[in-house]
């Protein structure tokens, strides 16, 4: 299968690009260089950090709500 130019700019493009050449890689260019287990491991670990840190926020709403409402003060409405 040959590449052929269309048009004029085609031409040039094919001229261009014709003797260059690509660098293959070595064949352990595709390895992992991080082991699947320890990444896996690093995922769960902040996955963990993340659910500690959802729960310590709502607890902490959850103690501003009550400090809030006990520090209300609520004055009768005259009628």
């Amino acid at each position: 299968m040959a590449v052929g130019a269309k048009d004029f700019i085609d031409k040039l493009l094919v001229e261009k690009y014709a003797k260059e050449q690509v660098d293959n890689h070595d064949d352990n260019a595709f390895d992992s260089k991080v082991s699947a287990e320890d990444m896996l491991t690093a995922m769960n670990s902040s996955a963990d950090h993340y659910k500690n840190m959802l729960s310590l926020n709502k607890r902490l709403t959850m103690i501003c709500y009550g400090v809030v409402a006990k520090s209300a003060k609520y004055k009768p409405i005259e009628q």
